[in-house]
């Protein structure tokens, strides 16, 4: 009784602090009393994601000497993981590279593998583990590396060192055995995907599990049959070669497969580790948690205006228009431009030269200079029309990536890789993939035949996203599911992912909950829509769910009251854009399929 009357007393202290900063972030009394509204409704705001670990984990760390695991910050590690066999060791190698870049190596080459690297994990058996390989691990903590010792098959408590002598940045872990199951729970334990319960020095769960739902008590196998005949019907009647479908629960991965092919031929199958083009859902993985750090952060006021920020806006007809209402899409701007349609002769090329720089696609390249000279004064000197009104437009974003990047002096592919991305272990996520993946890697989009003349594979799909050199506030974000789970798993928890907290709960409730007098939106974040004829995003989803969609045929559902997360991926405009998927309302009936199986299990 005692500890549930702390956890409600927290609660609302955590809701009351919340309300006092959304009262002094918020100008307008009406939008702050529907806010609190709607967060006092939900019962949401007041209370963190609550990981569930349903499977037996025996690793113990029996040395922990620096703190190393779980990692926090991925982009300060540089890992390698040494093992005698790398098929062997095949599951441990991959569940580790599922939350960050690990290159490995073997025992045979330890000291050329580790040498550009300064966090090792060397995994092993007692019988691995020889005297003589251990001279050249001993190297490595000389050399001030951080080492983790992986020792399967042994219960053993004794210093593995024949001297017993302690390093700094070193940390012992033991499993006693040697399976799949254990090499995946040890690399889960590292990172922080598996709380560690047993022996000395233990953990709690910072990031995703990967365990499918493993004794979760939830009807995976019945879920999976009717998600499989849906995907089945929605490739059969050519709503897209190809799906992921990732479904996420108290911080646990349920559900997670690749269906079809990256075409309709079928040579290629779909992966669920592809990389998918994710258009409008690009705006809350890219843009907004740039603009949320900016505003928590004091950079920037969301009630101040594009004039204030935006020099070239002073002299326009949008120079009073509050930021708010931008990230809303309630600031009158024209819902399209159809920029490419306005290109004359020669700002297009087949071969990149001096003067035509900017790559649309492969074989089609664009005048330098085109967004600057073109693009964004057309933008500023369009019509706009009154506040207040809901107008979906995508001009919205392209304003905030302009007020963002004013701000930071930092493009912003770059400052969300070094504010995010890279930190979290958002792996693939990113502009312009082509420079950092190999093209087979990317699920191709549309072979687009009236402006760049060929299949578009790792180049945006959006035109003028294209246009503005694969970098725009709207699109141009590419990335997998786990990325966008990881992500998802940052928002539950409020701001806190890996141990590190990247932003405030406060600033998550306020954007990611309704915001409008006039529409459902959140603060660049779209919701559920209050009209249940509407179905949007599906019949069973509640009211506090909140996530985007993607013009290519992708979406991301997220369910802080049920603690879940939905994810979609798709090329449903390949080979060229139809309908068909959203006809055969592929998307929402697998939602409801999933919340179908979460009710049954409660």
């Amino acid at each position: 009784m005692l500890r549930f009357f702390l956890i409600l007393v927290s609660k609302y202290l955590i809701i009351i602090k919340t309300f006092l900063y959304l009262f002094t972030m918020t100008v307008n009394p009406r939008v702050f009393i529907l806010v609190l509204f709607s967060l006092c409704s939900l019962g949401i705001s007041g209370s963190y994601a609550q990981y569930k670990q349903t499977i037996q984990n025996e690793t113990k760390i029996l040395k922990q000497n620096g703190a190393i695991i779980p990692f926090t910050r991925l982009d300060e590690e540089k890992i390698v993981v040494i093992t005698p066999s790398t098929q062997k060791y095949r599951e441990f190698i991959e569940t580790l590279s599922r939350y960050a870049d690990v290159h490995n190596g073997d025992f045979a080459h330890y000291d050329d593998e580790t040498k550009y690297f300064n966090t090792v994990i060397i995994a092993g058996t007692a019988a691995d583990l020889r005297s003589d390989f251990m001279l050249k691990v001993r190297q490595s903590l000389v050399n001030n590396k951080q080492l983790i010792l992986v020792r399967f098959e042994d219960n053993s408590v004794n210093n593995i060192w024949p001297d017993g002598q302690s390093f700094s940045n070193y940390t012992e872990v033991t499993y006693p055995s040697f399976s799949v199951s254990a090499q995946r729970n040890v690399a889960m334990s590292i990172f922080g995907g598996l709380a560690v319960t047993q022996g000395p020095n233990k953990t709690e769960q910072t990031r995703l599990q990967y365990t499918l739902g493993e004794d979760a008590g939830i009807d995976i196998a019945g879920m999976t049959t009717k998600i499989d005949a849906i995907t089945a019907e929605g490739i059969k009647g050519r709503g897209a070669p190809g799906m992921v479908v990732m479904v996420v629960k108290d911080g646990q991965v349920i559900f997670e497969k690749g269906y079809g092919a990256h075409t309709y031929r079928g040579i290629v199958p779909t992966k669920k580790s592809d990389i998918f083009d994710m258009a409008s859902i690009s705006k809350i993985v890219g843009t907004t948690p740039v603009v949320m750090h900016l505003q928590e952060t004091h950079a920037i006021d969301l009630d101040s205006t594009m004039g204030y920020y935006l020099w070239q806006a002073k002299q326009t007809n949008k120079k009073d228009i509050p930021l708010r209402s931008v990230l809303l899409h309630e600031a009158g701007f024209t819902p399209f431009i159809p920029f490419y349609r306005y290109l004359e002769p020669g700002d297009v090329v087949s071969q990149a030269d001096s003067g035509h720089q900017v790559q649309l696609a492969d074989g089609a390249y664009l005048r330098n200079n085109y967004y600057r000279d073109v693009m964004w004064p057309q933008m500023l000197a369009s019509d706009v029309k009154p506040i207040g009104n809901y107008v979906y437009s995508d001009i919205s974003m392209y304003v905030m990536k302009e007020v963002s990047e004013h701000i930071t002096a930092v493009p912003m592919q770059d400052y969300i890789q070094k504010l995010l991305y890279q930190p979290i272990g958002m792996k693939t996520a990113g502009y312009n993939p082509r420079e950092r993946f190999a093209k087979e890697r990317m699920v191709p989009t549309e072979n687009d035949t009236s402006f760049r003349k060929v299949l578009l594979q790792g180049f945006v799909h959006d035109q003028g996203a294209a246009m503005a050199g694969g970098v725009a506030g709207h699109a141009g974000v590419f990335a997998s599911a786990n990325d966008l789970a990881i992500y998802a798993q940052l928002l539950l928890n409020r701001g806190t992912y890996g141990g590190v907290q990247y932003f405030k709960p406060e600033t998550v409730d306020m954007f990611t909950s309704k915001q409008s007098e006039t529409s459902r939106r959140g603060l660049g974040f779209d919701r559920k829509d209050p009209d249940p004829a509407k179905e949007y995003p599906s019949l069973l989803a509640g009211e506090s769910v909140y996530g985007h969609t993607g013009y290519t045929g992708t979406c991301i559902w997220i369910d802080p009251q049920n603690q879940l997360t939905y994810i979609f991926l798709s090329n449903r405009v390949h080979p060229q854009v139809t309908s068909n998927i959203y006809d055969m309302n592929i998307r929402s009936r697998i939602q409801d399929v999933i919340y179908e199986t979460i009710n049954k299990s409660k």
